[in-house]
């Protein structure tokens, strides 16, 4: 699970409005060319193995982020897209491999990213350029001369840049060396990957939400699968997962969910012994707080949850959606998954939801859109729609 870094300046909330009414993208990673003209308040995208649906989540993801270095750099990383270079002392080092954003993996100059709506005035660009000695000279040149650089553009802001070299690289670079004041306000964005997150990922949502009725909507996700037999969650311990070496834990306590169970108020049952889909549900109600005026970006929503909670599941992330004004998107490879999407979503007129199946043509990436009724006739009918 991660979210947008506190330290990023987030933009204001505009009204209830949509950050993302429609979806442009071209020139990122593997899809060279993408144009979806309608996105709900939740959108559900399928499609087959390695059709570009994580993809997708990330385009948003760095668009949120207005194409902060951060944000690339752990996108990179969390695919070990690196790549071995030498630094000034001659040591070698691993680095983010900026490449691999762009269409075909070829970093040249002219080669640019666009993520945005289909407004031409309301996309974020990403370009190769190599025409940047007067903006960057906070950087030592490298050996060769060769200095190239992402430039970032965002409207009416003024570009900022991420510099690195094809050939060497310095220490200082790696960084657009600009105040997080002088870029475009960030989106708040949070997202869950198909893996189950950390207790350290839980426990920060779930200070955000402690003592506030969002803990009592976390609760109340949990009984969806429970049964009304869950009266408490709380946080325990004093360290977390990631931060505690692996011999000390069982000796030094880290921060971890527990839960009462109705009938067994002596105990703290640990959440994580109730399964993968009650460490799912509380998550994603965690998640929906947490990403308030934002987005919130689910890969393989299906995971953990059982076909008979799906419609129950849709109809909570629907209302909580729409109540914290969060613009979700899901994927999913699971039928009973957009069945329960379709359902809730037919059933929730105040909140527009849509499904979107992503397919390729002849190697380029399509999108085939279904209205809520649409789905919801797939669904009844059992015509295939993944």
């Amino acid at each position: 699970m991660s979210t947008t870094s506190p330290a990023m300046s987030i933009a204001p909330p505009d009204s209830n409005r949509l950050h993302l009414p429609t979806l442009s993208i071209e020139g990122f990673r593997g899809i060279d060319s993408l144009s979806i003209s309608r996105l709900g308040r939740v959108t559900l995208f399928s499609g087959e193995n390695g059709v570009g649906k994580t993809t997708l989540l990330d385009a948003v993801r760095v668009y949120a982020a207005r194409g902060r270095s951060t944000v690339l750099s752990q996108l990179l990383r969390s695919h070990d897209e690196l790549i071995e270079y030498t630094d000034d002392d001659g040591d070698q080092v691993l680095i983010s491999d900026w490449s691999a954003l762009f269409h075909g993996r070829r970093a040249s100059s002219g080669r640019y990213i666009s993520i945005g709506t289909d407004t031409e005035g309301d996309r974020l660009r990403i370009e190769i350029s190599s025409d940047v000695s007067t903006q960057m000279d906070f950087l030592e040149e490298a050996a060769d001369g060769d200095i190239f650089a992402l430039k970032v553009l965002y409207k009416d802001w003024a570009a900022h840049y991420i510099p690195f070299s094809p050939s060497r690289i310095s220490k200082r670079r790696g960084s657009s060396g600009q105040p997080e004041s002088q870029l475009p306000p960030a989106i708040q964005c949070g997202s869950l990957g198909p893996g189950l997150p950390s207790n350290r990922a839980m426990a920060q949502f779930w200070d955000k939400v402690a003592l506030t009725d969002d803990e009592y909507r976390a609760v109340d996700a949990l009984n969806l699968i429970f049964h009304d037999r869950v009266e408490r969650v709380a946080m325990i311990g004093t360290g977390n997962d990631h931060e505690t070496p692996l011999y000390f834990r069982y000796y030094r306590p880290y921060r971890r969910a527990v839960v009462r169970l109705k009938g067994e108020e002596d105990l703290q049952v640990p959440l994580k012994s109730l399964g993968d889909g009650a460490v799912r549900m509380f998550c994603v109600a965690l998640a929906l707080a947490n990403c308030r005026d934002g987005f919130l970006l689910i890969d393989e929503v299906e995971n953990g949850i059982h076909y008979s909670v799906q419609q129950d599941f849709w109809k909570m992330v629907l209302q909580s959606a729409q109540e914290n004004n969060v613009q979700v998107l899901a994927t999913t490879h699971s039928w009973d998954c957009m069945a329960g999407f379709a359902t809730a979503a037919a059933a929730n007129e105040e909140v527009d939801g849509a499904h979107i199946r992503l397919e390729r043509q002849g190697g380029r990436m399509r999108a085939v859109e279904y209205s809520e009724e649409d789905l919801l006739v797939a669904a009844e009918q059992g015509i295939e729609v993944r």
